[in-house]
């Protein structure tokens, strides 16, 4: 196990588990959470087939501290760098050709609930709590936040979910598509796990990431694009899977 920041890394069974281990509200330290030079490290490995996003103790987590936010800038630090780094560590999340899964439980607010939002899935447990209590302090969310809320629900969900600065539970999260299971609360990590392993354990990874990027595409490129991407993966992977079947039936002979 590594430990960076108040974040710590472990692979178990081929599946990638980062934990922010600030309890007890895991209070994300910077809005760069964790270096992107070390998390691209984390998730360079060849086997690698998924990533799971857990807190530590009883909370996912609790965001950003905001007074922290304000103290860079009256020390005059550019908080545009950070928080465009921030961004940076969500985007690779997101962005990675494995899926990723947040499990959730306790509080999800703020920067931890944009954690949450770049991740490919989410499951939470049924004491859940979700906001971005941004707007009560004046700013909005900022690590991409409004864009990836309005990605999962409509345009006036979102509204009313991040101007009013509210929380809401688990069943008003699923209703609005931010998390996509609910569980007890004493099942959220195995429900999670067991999810990728069921997912990925007999697929190779090309084709793990032939998936995700031909996903990725579809919200990305234009369904011309799209659609041409998805067909040259198949040859590639068709054309693979063709010679490790010749090879096979040259060996029995």
């Amino acid at each position: 196990m590594e430990t960076i920041d108040k974040i710590s890394w472990e692979i178990r069974n081929d599946i990638g588990i980062i934990t922010l281990d600030n309890p007890p509200e895991n209070y994300l330290v910077q809005p760069d959470f964790v270096p992107i030079e070390t998390l691209k490290k984390w998730t360079s490995y060849d086997y690698l087939k998924g990533i799971i996003i857990c807190g530590a103790g009883k909370h996912f987590s609790g965001g950003g501290k905001l007074e922290n936010l304000f103290r860079m800038i009256r020390d005059k630090e550019n908080i545009s760098d950070r928080i465009s780094k921030g961004k940076a560590v969500l985007d690779h999340l997101e962005n990675i050709e494995i899926p990723v899964v947040a499990a959730i439980q306790g509080i999800c607010f703020g920067g931890g609930l944009e954690v949450a939002l770049a991740s490919h899935i989410r499951v939470c447990s049924e004491n859940a709590l979700f906001a971005f209590p941004e707007i009560n302090q004046g700013v909005i969310p900022g690590l991409g936040g409004t864009v990836r809320c309005s990605g999962k629900t409509s345009f006036s969900k979102s509204l009313k979910f991040i101007m009013s600065g509210d929380m809401i539970n688990a069943e008003d999260a699923l209703e609005l598509h931010l998390v996509d299971y609910i569980v007890s609360k004493q099942k959220v990590f195995d429900f999670s796990f067991n999810l990728l392993q069921k997912l990925t354990r007999d697929r190779p990874l090309p084709i793990i990431n032939a998936v995700m990027k031909a996903l990725k595409n579809a919200q990305t490129l234009s369904i011309e694009e799209a659609m041409k991407e998805e067909t040259r993966m198949f040859c590639e992977l068709a054309l693979a899977e063709a010679k490790r079947r010749n090879g096979s039936q040259e060996t029995q002979k």
